[in-house]
């Protein structure tokens, strides 16, 4: 019953954590943001294999999940650091998200509860003319604080996600121990006779 209520929990956490995580592949690729992109697909996939091994009892899988939730977490962790620049940080950087390939910019700078966004002509002498200048303005939240939310709640589903992990893997090594135990006793069941691999002929007598 245990078993069953382990795994049933974490296949429902890893549903949850597909439908989160691609809502934010989306935003992400509205943004443009690469990097993130990439680990997005890294955990989806690793996601899917993870929900596998819960209905499929392959405690491998589980236990590659859950490796993968510890360095999903250490990611969310620098995103969240990255957007409130931490140290020598900045969220102007191009480099980080987008490995320099395009301009930064988070999908909520420009979408976010409230925000208007309002271009500015003529746009200055010295910008490029493929660049498009705007003032945004009346938001209710900052867009850094939003993709901060999002990285906050990946790193909560991915910490329960890691606990019960652990705890079903613990569970299945259980059971398949138990049934080991059990099939033990096969060894010293009956034995059907042997066939001699050849016939002794005796002398007859009359």
């Amino acid at each position: 019953m245990g078993c069953c209520s382990g795994r049933c929990t974490l296949a429902f956490i890893c549903g949850m954590q597909l439908v989160s995580v691609l809502e934010r592949q989306v935003i992400d690729f509205l943004g443009y943001q690469w990097a993130p992109i990439l680990t997005n697909f890294l955990h989806i996939i690793v996601v899917i294999l993870g929900l596998f091994g819960t209905i499929q009892f392959r405690p491998r899988y589980v236990t590659g999940y859950a490796a993968w939730l510890v360095v999903w977490m250490t990611w969310n962790v620098f995103i969240i650091c990255f957007y409130l620049e931490v140290g020598d940080l900045s969220r102007d950087s191009d480099l980080v998200l987008t490995f320099n390939l395009s301009m930064h910019r988070s999908w909520w700078m420009e979408n976010g509860p409230g925000c208007r966004v309002t271009p500015i002509t003529p746009p200055p002498s010295w910008a490029p003319e493929d660049h498009r200048y705007i003032s945004i303005s009346g938001c209710l939240m900052d867009f850094h604080f939003i993709e901060v939310a999002h990285s906050s709640l990946q790193i909560l589903l991915a910490l329960v996600g890691f606990i019960y992990a652990c705890y079903v893997v613990k569970l299945i090594s259980e059971e398949e121990d138990s049934f080991d135990f059990i099939g033990g006793f096969d060894s010293y069941g009956y034995q059907g006779p042997q066939k001699t691999s050849h016939l002794q002929l005796q002398p007859m007598y009359m």
